[in-house]
């Protein structure tokens, strides 16, 4: 039972941390340059999991790999909101 508890807290965290970082990205950081770096997925990744990972040893449903998956979740959303970004620039630019 607990185990499953941990499994859809993890599916939660995944889930909010992709969404969210795509929105940010697509709303708030359409015209930063650095966010729509090759780097910035990678920086965002390793931060969002290096933030999880005190937060994930306090919890006792989830462990290491739930704060790993987030880490990716957040990069992916960057990718993609980046992807976002650059589709709805106008040709040319």
């Amino acid at each position: 039972m607990f185990g499953l508890l941990g499994l859809a807290a993890s599916i939660a965290a995944v889930v909010i941390g992709y969404t969210q970082s795509r929105a940010f990205v697509r709303q708030r950081l359409r015209y930063v340059d650095i966010a729509q770096s090759a780097i910035a997925p990678l920086i965002a990744g390793f931060g969002a999991a290096m933030i999880a990972s005190p937060i994930v040893a306090l919890l006792p449903l989830v462990g290491g790999g739930t704060a790993l998956a987030f880490g990716i979740s957040v990069g992916m959303g960057v990718v993609n909101g980046q992807r976002d970004v650059r589709r709805a620039l106008p040709p040319g630019t």
